[in-house]
């Protein structure tokens, strides 16, 4: 029989007790740090990781274990005793001093709780890093937790230089530190003053993401470290409730091309204002047999303790590289086991009002500046973490040695200092276009999806260095990514003959939106693109968002993110899934993506093969940017642009046609069309006009963000040129019909410096009206026709309808006749 839980721990206990008496660092740890304390679990546990450094030879940074891990506690507790000075102090000392009323803020501000309770992990990485001499990458799905890691990074000098230049490890530097936290205020340049911020931002040093979208970083930190490289990934109890999907990470782990992962749920129970669901539905040993039934190796600790942080890494690591060992010599099939950590500890643990609904935000009952008792309460909680300064200052440097290992600091760990480049571009293969396109009988036709599909291909092809993922939620053939699913196939853990199919294909596919998207955005250090019915891409909007404002952040601080763009590709769209419901017909997240900073959030609208060629080749030679890219599937969309043509529209963003429109020199009236259908009903409308004989000039806009009167320094960078924008709009030239494959009123209002009034500026677009129709159909009930197109030109130019159409046109188009056969 094996042992009883009561046998093992008295077994264990004598362990513990042997070691101590044999070991007088390990007894001089063990005895713990004032409100860090490490139980006997925990020392059994790091005794025996001592004995496997020792037998093994890893030295790390040179520092002792026990050293380093007496060290850790006081690091740790001081950056618990900053942390609430930032919620609660305007004035800090090191002295530790208790604070008067005048040196508490007027209104303290911060998520106290959950960043107490990442002080002892994000220390615990530092230490462990020491301990291995190997810097690995980290990440946070709190983003709200920033304040234990700015803390943390500020005592032990880990700063970006805007940090570092504002802020040290004195009074004068600690007491503008916890100024800036919440102090809203403006510098003389009219910019927010404080580089701190209440998430994780482009000053926090390390940092990857903001996480103010709780569940996205659960979605992809699998998915994040290339062979060779550990990341270790600070997850939310919270977060398993909020977001879905998470559970699949065993999916999609490959030894063979992803490197290690440790993710490490900090497990304190309780949401803004109640317990977790995890919680009411069992706690912990519910979370473990979920855990276990998903094919992960659960690892409960101690959360409270930054040496069982030391330890859980050290031990995940072990487990996973085991595991792949172990499938590698085929003794195990895929899903391996991957290691979870469960850190539990209550929230806000360490300082008074820990575990209670406060503890979230504020955890004194009242503002200590005006309340005696709590300002009591601060300085007894506060007096229990804080360091002496010359037993802190020994203590911090047993983290400063990086040098002994030659590992670079953990604000330059791999994940945070990504550059990737195309080894080779390859030529893009365009399509000839007829020589007469005024005529439309001479178009042929072909589908601007094959044209993403093989020039994505092409350049996965010609740079094998580079590791592909393509984001797919569910019908990739149906969506016409077929030689790249024939290529590089779904991944999956147990492959089926005769579909493509293999343990470690690139395709990860699920059918939820946000996985699938976030398979993409993860994978930074390679080559990405996600692909969906465009009605299910506002699914992936909050993970798209999240990266665009982190982009966009970076950017503006001076730091260009150097990973390789990655596009968004919405097909199956709005006006050609016209035989499905209305659910299917949603052009909301272009709509939405146009709405965000147009140098960093990219928004193209495809008009034909050869522009969805020269796009998606374009895409890979940027960096740091998301492109938004609707493309149609249907294999009938004209042939329109040469190439030549179709590299123009990339680098301005949009192009008069020479070859549309009548008597263009004359013309008081501008055609604008914005997506490939678009295009074709004004250009059925342009050829009606010039059989009436009506000046009038044809132009389409590629990506309509870049007309926009800028928003930002980026903005400007990015926009048109000045010239460009007078030649495709010329004042001479005041009636304007816009015609968009989204809702008209976003790209009126984005276009709104070239809206001449209402009365001679039109849009016309999707009225969000459906149902079970074809492309005409659509058109059709939308007021998106080229009929519907010359009954506005007949409005804003002041001449009669009847000029432009046909009775029985007109009947058809006020809806006294149906409109096939004659519209549509």
């Amino acid at each position: 029989m094996p042992p009883t839980e009561n046998t093992e721990a008295l077994l264990r206990n004598q362990f513990v007790a042997d070691y101590r008496k044999n070991h007088p660092e390990a007894d001089l740890w063990a005895a713990g740090y004032r409100v860090i304390q490490h139980s006997p679990e925990t020392q059994a546990r790091v005794f025996r990781m001592a004995q496997d450094l020792a037998s093994s030879g890893i030295k790390g940074d040179g520092v002792p274990l026990f050293d380093l891990l007496y060290a850790l506690d006081r690091v740790t507790s001081a950056g618990m005793w900053l942390i609430v000075h930032q919620t609660y102090a305007r004035n800090v000392y090191l002295s530790g001093q208790d604070l008067a009323p005048d040196d508490f803020r007027e209104s303290p501000e911060g998520h106290t709780g959950g960043s107490l309770n990442m002080a002892p992990a994000y220390a615990g990485y530092m230490a462990a890093n020491v301990m291995s001499g190997d810097t690995r990458s980290w990440i946070m799905g709190q983003g709200h937790c920033v304040a234990a890691i700015d803390s943390l990074n500020l005592l032990l000098n880990n700063m970006t230089p805007a940090h570092a230049e504002r802020y040290s490890a004195s009074d004068e530097g600690l007491t503008r530190y916890v100024r800036d936290f919440y102090s809203y205020r403006f510098n003389d340049r009219g910019e927010q003053d404080s580089p701190l911020g209440s998430h994780v931002n482009a000053y926090t040093a390390g940092g990857l993401a903001e996480g103010g979208y709780l569940g996205f970083v659960e979605l992809q930190y699998m998915h994040m470290p290339l062979p060779g490289e550990s990341l270790v990934a600070f997850l939310s109890d919270g977060a398993f409730e909020e977001q879905r999907g998470s559970d699949w990470a065993p999916r999609w782990w490959r030894s063979q091309d992803s490197g290690r992962v440790m993710p490490i749920m900090i497990a304190n129970g309780r949401r803004i204002d109640q317990r977790t669901t995890m919680s009411q539905q069992g706690g912990v040993d519910w979370f473990e047999d979920h855990l276990d039934l998903n094919s992960f190796d659960p690892i409960v600790f101690d959360g409270r303790d930054p040496a069982a942080f030391v330890w859980a890494i050290y031990e995940m690591e072990r487990r996973l590289d085991a595991a792949g060992e172990a499938i590698r010599n085929g003794l195990d099939p895929y899903p391996a086991r991957l290691p979870h950590g469960i850190a539990v500890a209550p929230k806000g643990a360490g300082f008074p009002g820990e575990g209670t609904n406060l503890a979230h935000n504020l955890p004194l009952p009242a503002n200590p500046r005006n309340d005696a008792e709590s300002a009591g309460i601060f300085n007894e909680g506060a007096r229990r973490l804080w360091v002496p300064q010359a037993e802190l200052e020994a203590a911090l440097a047993r983290f400063k040695l990086h040098g002994v290992s030659g590992r670079p600091e953990e604000r330059n760990h791999p994940l945070a200092c990504r550059k990737v480049r195309l080894a080779h571009v390859p030529p893009a293969e365009y399509r000839q276009v007829p020589e007469n396109r005024s005529d439309s009988s001479t178009w042929t036709r072909s589908s601007p999806m094959e044209a993403i599909d093989q020039g994505f291909l092409q350049i996965v092809q010609a740079n094998p260095h580079l590791r592909p993922r393509i984001g797919n939620p569910d019908e990739m053939r149906s969506n016409r990514m077929q030689r790249t699913l024939d290529a590089l196939k779904f991944r999956v853990t147990a492959p089926e003959e005769g579909l493509p199919e293999t343990v470690d294909g690139a395709v990860i596919t699920a059918l939820n939106e946000e996985a699938v998207v976030s398979a993409a955005l993860a994978n930074k250090g390679g080559i990405s693109i996600a692909v969906t019915y465009e009605a299910f891409g506002s699914k992936m909007y909050g993970a798209m968002r999240q990266e665009v404002t982190f982009s966009d952040h970076l950017r503006q601080r001076g730091r260009e993110p150097e990973w390789l763009s990655i596009p968004l590709v919405l097909t199956s769209h709005t006006w050609e899934n016209s035989k499905n419901e209305q659910s299917h017909q949603d052009p909301t997240m272009a709509e939405a993506m146009l709405g965000e900073v147009s140098d960093t959030s990219r928004v193209v609208f495809v008009a034909d093969y050869n522009s969805a060629a020269a796009v998606i080749r374009q895409v890979y030679q940027t960096h740091g940017q998301l492109w938004t890219i609707v493309a149609p599937k249907s294999g009938s969309v004209a042939d329109l642009f040469t190439p030549g043509e179709a590299e123009q529209l990339i680098v301005n963003g949009g192009m008069a046609l020479d070859w549309a429109g009548h008597r263009k020199d004359e013309a008081g009236l501008i055609l604008t069309a914005i997506g490939a259908f678009q295009l074709e009903e004004v250009l059925k409308a342009s050829a009606r006009l010039t059989d009436r004989d009506v000046p009038h000039s044809v132009v389409y806009l590629l990506e309509p963000g870049r007309f926009r009167i800028p928003r930002t320094a980026g903005e400007t960078a990015h926009a048109a040129t000045r010239e460009l924008r007078d030649e495709l709009f010329p004042e001479t030239a005041q009636a304007r019909i816009f015609v968009t494959h989204t809702r008209p009123e976003p790209i009126l209002g984005t276009l709104g410096e070239f809206h001449t009034g209402h009365r001679s500026t039109r849009g016309l677009g999707f009225a969000s009206h459906g149902g079970t129709l074809n492309l005409g159909g659509m058109l059709f009930i939308n007021r998106c026709t080229w009929a519907h197109v010359l009954e506005q030109v007949a409005d804003v130019i002041s001449t009669p309808l009847d000029t432009l159409l046909s009775q029985v046109e007109r009947d058809a188009l006020a809806r006294q006749r149906s409109p096939e056969g004659v519209i549509i």
